[in-house]
């Protein structure tokens, strides 16, 4: 079992009309001028950015607002809401969507303390800030986890190069969950939250420390959970009590809990962003495209986590006479639970086409940084690894 620091500062407030407390939680940690961070139009639509702006003015709050975040957020805008939080002297982020505007917010809030250019910080160029404005969340996506984490990833356009930074500092300080905000969801949206936060957990849980058997038991709960909400939400989008449990469990599955005492492994989330910054495609869609080639390639470097996964997560008899059979049929049982939400499992269903060699090549360069660096703990992937699961997934 490794040593563990657990950090978990945010404070999370739940439930219906949470969001009408806005006002008094941003005072509570110090902000007095706020932007107001947001993405399309739905934050329009619903009333909601409209309803928390008033409950800011009705409370004594000013702020500004800059909208446009889309999914794989982009560097452009973030450096545009640094600029503007400089000129209107703002104090505070707050962000009202899901995971790619928090970390839209997290990236201005850094940028702003920041004296040079923020995207070095992200390149890992520069030392580690000393301080950030703080952020915080009117969660409407589960999925990212953002909310109370202590990353955030952002795209830069030049190269469309995906990297995600990661810092304790960044954790929000507070966390308005309202399930009924979620109840306008597509289908397909929902579908990739849920892949998205159950890969976060999966993501800690196939490691080689197999001691911490209260975490591993944990981490099964949150799967086995998220598994059975989201075909309830997919039938019913209003089911409150299961919108709920999918709400609560995208930020379970990312502030850290599932991961205490294990090595964390990652490798299918470097991957994956390779996909999103050659493709722009949705982050759960393409997590669920990767995640079974990565899982064939290593999962003979700890088989019996495997075989667990496919038995207390999937439902599968165990053929303790066979447990590669056992740990295959686990991933071909994910397979299929992938599809029956709408999810894809090879990349050609994810973008609609045969990936070239070429392409394949070049993500494995970026995922490499040109061949110097590697991702993944249960096996640790160099360039030609990351080559080979790009072509299983093709």
């Amino acid at each position: 079992m490794k040593d563990f620091n657990y950090y978990a500062p945010t404070e999370v407030v739940f439930g219906k009309d949470s969001e009408e407390q806005v006002a008094a939680l941003v005072k509570k940690y110090g902000g007095t001028k706020v932007l107001v961070h947001y993405g399309g139009k739905s934050a329009e639509r619903s009333g909601l950015l409209d309803k928390v702006c008033r409950l800011l003015a009705d409370g004594g709050v000013a702020h500004v607002k800059l909208g446009g975040v889309v999914p794989n957020p982009r560097l452009s805008l973030a450096k545009k809401g640094i600029e503007l939080c400089r000129k209107e002297g703002v104090d505070f982020i707050l962000a009202i969507g899901g995971g790619s505007v928090i970390d839209s917010a997290k990236c201005i809030a850094y940028g702003v303390c920041m004296d040079g250019d923020v995207w070095d910080l992200y390149l890992g160029k520069v030392e580690a800030p000393d301080t950030m404005l703080p952020v915080a969340s009117v969660l409407t996506i589960p999925a990212a986890g953002s909310e109370m984490s202590e990353a955030s990833v952002i795209t830069n356009e030049d190269g469309l190069v995906k990297i995600g930074y990661s810092n304790n500092m960044s954790r929000p300080k507070f966390a308005i969950m309202n399930p009924e905000r979620t109840f306008t969801l597509p289908p397909y949206q929902t579908a990739a939250g849920v892949t998205d936060m159950m890969m976060h957990t999966m993501e800690r849980y196939f490691t080689k420390d197999d001691d911490m058997d209260l975490t591993t038991d944990l981490a099964e709960a949150v799967l086995r959970r998220m598994k059975t909400a989201v075909f309830q939400v997919l039938k019913n989008p209003e089911d409150y009590r299961n919108r709920a449990q999918i709400m609560w469990g995208g930020s379970v599955a990312h502030w850290g809990l599932t991961g205490c005492g294990a090595s964390d492994d990652w490798a299918t989330h470097q991957l994956e962003h390779e996909l999103s910054g050659m493709f722009d495609v949705t982050h759960g869609a393409g997590l669920a495209a990767i995640w079974p080639s990565w899982a064939r390639h290593v999962m003979h470097q700890n088989l019996s986590r495997f075989v667990r996964f496919a038995v207390n997560v999937m439902d599968v008899p165990n053929d303790f006479t066979a447990p590669e059979a056992t740990a295959l049929s686990g991933i071909e049982a994910m397979e299929r639970f992938y599809h029956a939400i709408g999810m894809p499992i090879n990349i050609k269903e994810l973008i609609g086409r045969d990936i070239t060699d070429e392409e394949i090549k070049e993500m494995a360069r970026k995922c490499s940084r040109d061949h110097t660096a590697t991702c993944g703990c249960l096996k640790v992937l160099k360039a030609e690894d990351m080559e080979e699961i790009y072509r299983m997934a093709r």
